[in-house]
């Protein structure tokens, strides 16, 4: 681009740096020269570098100042606290308390004083009861003539250049910054600026042509017709802006929310239960025994308090309980003792279909009917890549006479390339002790081959009759984290709650 065409696209700010610039100069002479903030300076700086107008370089430097208290000591005109100690010690010797009072100093103060001229040297104390405090022959020199310490707070005040510090002071300085907040060590970064080349030459063209730039067009020059002949500044469309990252939900949150819609869009209705939940509705009602090694796949959390449930329907209990222990509808159930206080335990729900029990048993049940629930589960587990402790399901039943396998097939199916948005799909035999038969529904994920997204059914008799259902029920649950990963393209479930900002800026949800 020409000098002259690049010089009407530079910003007010770069113009008014670029004129200020003629040697190499730290952005403090810029900000006078150029009439700028220091902010607004540097920004103007940044730009003109990408536009290989200058070149900037970093400058850090320690800086050697006075802390608070350094400051207030030497602007109080006593000087620091040992210079006091030794002016009270010079007439007499003192008791402490005493020499507290006549030199004006805290406790603090006091204490450390004594500890630094103790340590020079400079004070003794005598075998009195009390003891006093009196100058050595060193401390008397020492009351003459000016501390260490106090000629480098001199030089701070003058110089605070750490690197200008000779190796002497350098310890004295350390020694002090031990104390509070006498000396502070900081560092400042400094930037200087050059014209490159191409600077020289746009800067160049600035100076022959003086030609003034206006930013934009205002509705008072279209009135009054004073644009015809302005110079307007020059914008390249082609150039990178900065990307604006508007407020939107997080993705999972924004998933689960159209996992919901797509539901009620199918004609399903929506179910809901306690996240505290009973052994009773999270097991037992679904034919799950309490002896069987099946209810270690749900390993739960337990209440503490309260443990016991006093709530459950009676009548269900006794009905789930012979179920349990002799079978109804022809089975001969598990055979062993029911354990009535048991199924009163509280638990986090361990899972989705903990919600199925309590609809089918509802007097609001239709049927035929369809309905879903999407909960929080949660499970004592691993945490890796695929498995969390608190998790998300989704779930449901069809309720319907003649309603068979095949129906839960194309369900399936349905599923997968609704929610998945992939056809790449494969139902497989599995077990579930409240659903016969059973099956397991996997997609192929991108990167992390085959996963299992749900675990499906048809619900045995043994659970529906007890909850007073005759019609064959159809029914699944569904990991929903699983497949967030398959429409976020995440390959770590993790990553799901992320609170990586790029990562969720970037997100497609």
């Amino acid at each position: 681009m020409p000098s002259e065409e690049l010089l009407a696209s530079l910003h007010p700010l770069e113009r008014k740096v670029l004129a200020a610039l003629s040697g190499k100069e730290s952005s403090a002479s810029l900000v006078k020269s150029a009439g700028l903030d220091e902010t607004s300076v540097l920004r103007a700086l940044q730009w003109l570098e990408k536009r290989g107008l200058v070149k900037t370089s970093e400058k850090i430097s320690k800086i050697a100042e006075l802390g608070l208290n350094g400051k207030a000591y030497q602007k109080s005109g006593k000087g620091m606290p040992e210079r006091r100690l030794l002016s009270a010690l010079a007439k007499s010797s003192l008791p402490l308390q005493d020499l507290m009072v006549i030199a004006g100093l805290t406790s603090e103060e006091l204490n450390i004083s004594i500890g630094v001229l103790k340590k020079k040297g400079l004070i003794s104390f005598s075998s009195d009861k009390p003891p006093k405090v009196s100058l050595t022959k060193e401390g008397v020199s020492a009351a003459q003539r000016e501390l260490p310490e106090e000629i480098l707070v001199e030089k701070l005040e003058s110089s605070p250049d750490f690197a200008s510090l000779e190796k002497s002071d350098i310890e004295i300085f350390e020694e002090l910054k031990k104390r509070k907040d006498i000396v502070r060590l900081s560092v400042r970064k400094k930037w200087l600026a050059e014209l490159t080349q191409k600077g020289s030459s746009v800067k160049g063209a600035a100076e022959t042509t003086k030609a003034k730039f206006e930013d934009r067009l205002t509705p008072k020059m279209l009135r009054d017709g004073s644009w015809k002949g302005v110079s307007f500044r020059r914008y390249d469309i082609t150039s990178q802006v900065p990307k604006l990252y508007g407020g939107k939900k997080q993705p999972y949150r924004r998933f689960l929310e159209e996992v919901r819609q797509k539901f009620i869009g199918l004609g399903f209705e929506e179910s809901t239960g306690p996240v505290v939940e009973t052994e009773f509705w999270n097991m037992d009602a679904l034919f799950m025994p309490q002896f069987h090694s099946a209810r270690d796949i749900h390993d739960a959390y337990y209440i503490k308090e309260p443990k016991y449930s006093s709530s459950l329907p009676a009548q269900l209990v006794s009905k789930v309980k012979k179920a349990h222990e002799t079978g109804v509808g022809g089975s001969s159930g598990w055979r062993y003792d029911f354990d009535v206080k048991r199924t009163h335990r509280h638990v986090l729900r361990t899972q989705d279909t903990s919600i199925s029990p309590r609809t089918l048993s509802s007097p609001k049940l239709k049927v035929p009917g369809k309905y879903f629930q999407i909960v929080r589960c949660f499970r004592y587990d691993v945490i890796d890549a695929t498995h969390l402790a608190d998790f998300n399901q989704t779930g449901g039943f069809v309720v319907e006479e003649g309603i068979n396998l095949r129906h839960l097939f194309g369900l399936l199916k349905l599923f997968a390339e609704e929610f998945c948005e992939t056809d790449q799909v494969k139902v497989t035999p599995a077990y579930f002790p409240f659903t016969e038969p059973s099956a397991a529904l996997y997609a192929k994920h991108p990167k992390m081959g085959w996963l299992e997204l749900a675990g499906a059914g048809i619900f045995r008799p043994e659970m529906c009759l007890p909850l007073g259902v005759k019609a064959p029920v159809i029914a699944w649950g569904i990991g929903l984290e699983r497949l967030a990963m398959f429409k976020l393209g995440l390959t770590d479930i993790r990553q799901i709650f992320s609170h990586d900002l790029q990562l969720l800026r970037n997100s497609v949800v």
